[in-house]
């Protein structure tokens, strides 16, 4: 049997887009040439695919068994017939999508921007805000490179350890807490605090270990960054527990100060992530290098 390989790219467009709409979009072609790829693959596989479940499209079984299976194959076709070819920065022209953490932008954007139109001055950098639910992206081209807290479970997805940051608790210059000799486990949690979370979650694994000292904590607000955290905590008694890297730029010249976390906690982790079709482009391999130089400034010993 002949087999096209136009029909595994079809394929992974597809059960990554979950509709025929969606895959000709991705691929640039009409919805009906769509229609027809899916109907060949049907026929070759012997399988529906994707099969309708009301307004939407669900993938089959075998669908869902040979999608990593199939992402693999095409970044293997495509690497046969794209070789790589010397790359010139000189003349490098692209733009690349950055989703990373605000506090990240703050504290590597400048430095990775820097070297970027150092050595590429044809590159452009578009840094976006993360979103409130997850989002796919990564698998999607959409996005170049993520950087935050979250170490992805998609085996298609790379992710690469660049750097930690312990807790500590950042408050008003003049907070009582500031005035006394040590910041215990108790006194942080009789005050009043605010949390950061892009979903507006009201607690996190400062509560839990909390609760295992049979305390408790009042949270009065979420903030979706820290630097509104930052805001909040400046002009009133509120704490806030951030990552240290976040303060450096913030503290000093906002009026606040910062008093160690009274909680053995592990440090968080930064991780930088990318959709492995990247792996071998040459460009890509550059960027993740800068910025992977740009966000060990993230590292606090």
């Amino acid at each position: 049997m002949q087999l096209d390989l136009n029909l595994l790219a079809a394929l992974d467009a597809l059960l990554e887009e979950g509709s025929v709409a969606g895959a000709a979009a991705r691929l640039h072609v009409t919805a009906p040439a769509m229609s027809r790829s899916l109907g060949r693959i049907r026929r070759t596989t012997g399988d529906q695919i994707l099969v309708r479940s009301g307004r939407t499209m669900t993938p089959t079984p075998y669908a869902i068994a040979v999608r990593e299976q199939v992402h693999e194959l095409l970044h293997q076709v495509q690497s046969v017939l794209a070789p790589s070819r010397e790359l010139d920065l000189a003349t490098l022209d692209r733009t690349f999508t950055l989703r990373w953490h605000d506090s990240l932008v703050a504290l590597s954007g400048p430095a990775l921007l820097a070297a970027v139109r150092e050595q590429a001055p044809g590159v452009r950098l578009r840094f976006v805000a993360e979103s409130s639910v997850d989002t796919p992206e990564l698998r999607r081209g959409e996005v170049d490179l993520e950087a935050n807290a979250n170490r992805p479970s998609a085996p298609d997805i790379r992710a690469e350890n660049v750097g930690e940051s312990r807790l500590v608790v950042v408050v008003r210059r003049g907070h009582p807490l500031t005035r006394v000799k040590a910041v215990t486990a108790q006194r942080y949690a009789d005050a009043e605090h605010i949390t950061v979370s892009r979903r507006g979650n009201l607690g996190n694994a400062l509560d839990d270990a909390l609760a295992r000292l049979g305390l408790t904590r009042r949270v009065v607000a979420t903030a979706p960054t820290e630097a509104a955290a930052l805001e909040f905590a400046r002009g009133s008694d509120l704490l806030v527990s951030v990552p240290e890297v976040t303060t450096r730029s913030a503290v000093a010249d906002h009026g606040l100060a910062v008093l160690p976390l009274p909680l053995e906690l592990p440090s968080a982790q930064v991780y930088l992530s990318w959709h492995q079709r990247y792996d071998t482009d040459q460009a890509h391999v550059w960027l993740r290098g800068l910025a992977r130089t740009a966000l060990a400034m993230c590292k606090v010993p």
